[in-house]
């Protein structure tokens, strides 16, 4: 009350002698989200908000939804892990999605800005805790569900709950329809359960049908599709509005998978077919997502923000179906986070490379070598050849020493980011600025 403040909202009886406004809540946080937005003036109201969740895929998805916006002639904002942007006016994320407070800021200063469409990452742990609730999604997005986050949710099961909250109405009322990847096994039970309950859903799929003249169980799908490490990315999207060839500088069948999300939000927002394909042909999507280090050398080097063993391995996967020479993966896993993950992301980076070198991600407050020594535990399951370098820097440098023709080294877990988290300090630090040093160094020695 000494801030300033008209009232408390509590989950708590007020204390002896209180003579303030005192609202006893059942759940502050949800209080908290519908004032937020009603003091807000409700913003999500007047915009096309598109949510977007899932464990890998996000970042990008919302980068295209707002690039196809831009092309379509609106104004549109974006909430995402990289950055916080109102038309070109952007600046750095906090986090993934903000409190309920600070989104319906945001996006009251987009509508008073003249935004008409904004696009936001929704994570599981924010939808857990309230932070998305009472806004109103125009477009719901699932683009997959693998093993990430189980340090807060437990499960897998509570995990896919937790998401489910953006689709079922459990946040205030239900999105205006949903756009579900059903590839995923988790999507295919979402899919069925919101259709089962009355709910608009579009449906994408990458899978090609068993048999000739099968339809495809789909309302989006992609076939024919050609990937190239130095081209970029083609196929054929099949929709209800027609089929069109797709060009992209996006590396990799997973981004494929964004772009037919992506796509199936255009349509639903009432964007034409030749529009999504003219923005698909120049956009870059987010930064650190496959993205290519430029040199003049004879092999390549890719940086990727993959910190899940599903996303390591789709990852890899793609490098290996697109490079003659070896694949040397330099990862760690951050510290403080789901330890789950390690073992399994060290034995797919066995699996999938010639060289694996285990370095440090953002250790925080773990040890970093007992860290190194979980993900080991997982690469000592494969024959593949390992060395395990703690400073990040020295590992990069090392994987492009060894890097020979026709090679690719994949730099993985941190993508864009430009720092790295040891104790409680952050340092500047950024693998596409680091690697480019090592490749530089090769003329030196």
């Amino acid at each position: 009350m000494r801030r300033g403040a008209t009232g408390v909202i509590s989950e708590l009886d007020p204390p002896s002698g209180f003579g303030g406004v005192w609202l006893k809540v059942p759940n502050v946080r949800e209080a908290l989200a519908k004032a937020a937005a009603v003091i807000n003036g409700e913003p999500s109201h007047s915009l096309a908000l598109v949510g977007i969740t899932g464990t890998n895929g996000k970042t990008t998805t919302t980068y295209l939804c707002r690039a196809l916006a831009q092309a379509a002639g609106q104004k549109a904002a974006m909430l995402t892990t990289v950055e916080y942007c109102v038309g070109d006016a952007c600046e750095p994320a906090v986090r993934t999605t903000p409190e309920a407070s600070d989104t319906n800021r945001f996006l009251r200063r987009a509508v008073d800005e003249g935004c008409t469409m904004a696009a936001m990452e929704a994570s599981s742990q924010a939808i857990d805790l309230h932070r998305c609730d009472w806004l109103r999604f125009k477009v719901a997005v699932f683009t997959n569900l693998t093993r990430d986050h189980l340090d807060y949710h437990g499960t897998m099961e509570n995990y896919f709950d937790a998401k489910k909250k953006l689709f079922d109405g459990r946040l205030g009322e239900s999105p205006g329809s949903s756009v579900i990847n059903i590839d995923d096994e988790w999507g295919l039970k979402l899919s069925k359960e919101l259709r089962t309950a009355g709910q608009r859903v579009i449906t994408f799929s990458q899978k090609i049908p068993a048999q000739a003249g099968t339809q495809i169980d789909a309302d989006l799908s992609a076939d024919e599709i050609r990937v190239s490490l130095l081209e970029g990315t083609s196929f054929r999207l099949n929709s209800p509005a027609g089929q069109r060839r797709i060009t992209s500088p996006l590396v990799g069948k997973p981004h494929v998978y964004n772009m037919l999300a992506a796509s199936a939000v255009a349509l639903e927002l009432g964007y034409g077919l030749d529009a999504i394909a003219a923005v698909f042909r120049t956009c870059i999507g987010a930064p650190g997502r496959v993205e290519r280090v430029p040199h003049d050398g004879d092999f390549a080097v890719v940086v990727d923000y993959a910190h899940t063993d599903d996303a390591l391995l789709n990852t890899l996967k793609t490098a290996r179906e697109l490079t003659a020479g070896r694949i040397i993966t330099v990862f760690g896993a951050g510290g403080d986070r789901d330890r789950s993950k390690r073992a399994p992301m060290g034995r797919i980076a066995g699996e999938y490379s010639d060289l694996a070198i285990i370095t440090s991600d953002n250790p925080r407050t773990e040890d970093p070598i007992a860290i190194l020594d979980e993900i080991e535990a997982g690469i000592k399951q494969t024959r593949c050849e390992y060395l395990s370098v703690p400073d990040r820097r020295d590992a990069i440098f090392e994987a492009v020493k060894r890097a020979g023709f026709g090679d690719v080294v994949i730099i993985a877990g941190k993508g864009h980011e430009n720092y790295q988290i040891i104790g409680h300090d952050k340092f500047d630090f950024d693998d596409r600025m680091v690697a480019l040093e090592a490749v530089a160094s090769l003329g030196n020695d």
